[in-house]
């Protein structure tokens, strides 16, 4: 029984099942991207110098960005507009939103 199910978790991990966070809907992301476009572009790359391209990012990495500003740990010269931004998001919002630039 123990081989089996060190067998089991081993092939979870290999598969992709056993990863930490659920991946986002990408079409919600897109749905809710409109404020975000303002600053980092309509197509997720960004015209404006400061403001990063958030196109082809990790979702992971854009995600815990989203998440740190929220949480007021993340600071950079954009903080005092990121913070509030992201203090309106939810979770899911969050999660979406990385899932959607990743894909571009």
């Amino acid at each position: 029984m123990k081989k089996s199910a060190v067998l089991l978790i081993g092939l979870l991990a290999i598969s992709g099942g056993a990863s930490a966070s659920a991946a986002g809907d990408a079409a919600a992301g897109k749905a809710k991207s409109g404020v975000c476009s303002a600053c980092h572009g309509g197509n997720g790359i960004s015209m404006l110098p400061g403001y990063p391209s958030l196109a082809g990012q990790k979702a992971d990495y854009l995600e815990k960005a989203l998440k740190a500003y929220k949480n007021k740990q993340r600071i950079s010269p954009q903080a005092m507009i990121m913070q509030p931004q992201a203090s309106m998001l939810s979770d899911a919002d969050m999660s979406n939103l990385a899932a959607y630039y990743s894909t571009l």
